[in-house]
């Protein structure tokens, strides 16, 4: 568990943030040893989506928060207008939103409009409460794949491909927002 070089961070990085109360950083981040089967300009479309909703979280843009999701997204049932409500909810109860993302993997399956981008990910997303003023963890994730589909000539999170089991595996929890 603990020999994964990402996992060290993002455990360093929560614990220190957490501790600290620090604002943290938003960051995406493709380490050297990530396996990439796509090209540059693909590379580049996928962290302009990524650092588009690090912005848009940052000075709380519900709007372009949801302009970076796929109209079709479906997330274990969850459809668009459900992770609009979702993030409406997490603005209301924190500030200073912070997400941070190590991409270990990114593949594109199928082509054109058909084209699906699995982008394996660990990360985490923190913000400071409202209620108790410390930093809390909202959400955090291992070896997640996010998938992207081509709509309106730009990558947008789809949630996952294939069929949505009708109940999750014991200990394994939804991870709706990326």
């Amino acid at each position: 568990m603990w020999s994964c070089p990402t996992r060290w961070i993002l455990v360093a990085m929560a614990a220190l943030s957490l501790m600290t109360g620090t604002t943290g950083q938003a960051a995406t981040s493709i380490p050297a040893s990530a396996i990439v089967e796509v090209d540059q300009a693909t590379v580049n479309q996928i962290l302009d989506v990524f650092h588009k909703a690090e912005a848009a979280i940052a000075v709380r843009d519900i709007d372009g928060v949801m302009a970076l999701y796929a109209t079709q997204y479906n997330y274990h049932g969850l459809k668009h207008a459900d992770i609009r409500k979702i993030w409406l909810n997490l603005f209301e109860e924190y500030q200073n939103i912070v997400e941070v993302h190590f991409f270990s993997k990114i593949a594109k399956v199928g082509s054109g409009s058909n084209a699906i981008l699995e982008i394996t990910c660990t990360g985490i997303l923190s913000g400071l409460s409202k209620t108790s003023g410390l930093r809390v963890p909202i959400d955090s994730w291992h070896e997640e794949v996010h998938f992207l589909t081509p709509e309106g000539g730009v990558w947008r999170i789809r949630g996952n491909a294939g069929e949505t089991p009708r109940v999750l595996p014991f200990g394994t929890a939804p991870h709706p927002l990326f």
